[in-house]
C-alpha cells in the first residue's frame, strides 16, 4: 500500500463546521441562521487512542464513508505530510471500506518525507537494523540480556532479561532506564510503530 501511495493522488475529506449560528423567529418558528462557517480537514480516532487522517482513493469510496465530505485532491505525500504537521500519528486508506488499510506511523513519516518504507518485522522476524536496538538495552545497568522479537499486542517486542534478586524497587529503576533508553534511540523512533516490554529472569 505504501509503495502504490507513493506518487499518487488521493482525496481528503474537508467538512463544513458551523462556528456560530442565531436563532430567530419567523411566523411563529424558531430558525437556525448560519453566521459564520468554516471547512476543515478530519480526524479519526484510532483503537489504540492515536490519530489518524483518512484518505481516499475514490469520490464514490469517500462518498460511502461520509457523503457531506468534500473531497480535496492532494499528492499522498502532501497528506503524509499534513498529517505529520498536525502531530497525528496514522493515515487510514479508505476508512468506509471496501477494504481499508492502515498505515502505521513509520510509514507515515517515510512517506511524508518521500523515503522508501520498510516494516520492523516482515514474515515474522524482526528486522536486522531494527534488531540491533537489543545492543543498546544490554548497555543499560542492571539488565543481563536483551533481545527483539515480534510482539503480540505492539509491533515488537523487547524482552529484557534481568538478574535475580531484583526487589521492586530496583526493579522500577531498571525498567525506568530501558524505557528512557528505547523513548531516545532514534531506530525506534523511525522504524517502530509500537513496542511492548517483556521482563524475564536469567536462566
Amino acid at each position: 500500500m505504501v509503495d502504490a501511495l507513493a506518487g499518487a493522488r488521493v482525496l481528503v475529506p474537508v467538512l463544513a463546521e458551523l462556528e456560530a449560528a442565531d436563532v430567530v423567529e419567523h411566523d411563529g418558528h424558531a430558525h437556525t441562521v448560519d453566521k459564520e462557517a468554516s471547512a476543515g480537514v478530519v480526524a479519526l480516532r484510532a483503537p489504540d487512542g492515536r490519530t489518524a487522517l483518512p484518505v481516499f482513493s475514490s469520490v464514490g469510496s469517500m462518498t460511502r464513508w461520509r457523503p457531506d465530505a468534500r473531497p480535496v485532491p492532494a499528492d499522498a505525500e502532501r497528506a503524509a505530510l499534513s498529517a505529520v504537521q498536525e502531530g497525528w500519528e496514522l493515515v487510514v486508506v479508505d476508512p468506509g471500506g471496501p477494504a481499508p488499510a492502515l498505515l502505521p506511523r513509520p510509514a507515515v513519516w517515510a512517506l511524508a518525507q518521500q523515503r522508501p518504507w520498510r516494516p520492523a518485522v516482515v514474515e515474522g522476524v524482526v528486522d536486522p537494523d531494527v534488531a540491533v536496538v537489543a545492543e543498546r538495552v544490554r548497555a543499560v545497568a542492571g539488565v543481563a540480556d536483551a533481545r527483539l522479537e515480534p510482539g503480540r499486542r505492539a509491533e515488537v517486542a523487547v524482552v529484557v532479561l534481568l538478574p535475580p534478586g531484583l526487589d521492586r524497587a530496583g526493579l522500577d529503576d531498571v525498567l525506568a532506564r530501558v524505557n528512557a533508553a528505547l523513548a531516545a534511540d532514534e531506530v525506534v523512533a523511525e522504524r517502530v510503530d509500537s513496542v511492548e516490554l517483556r521482563v524475564q529472569p536469567v536462566g
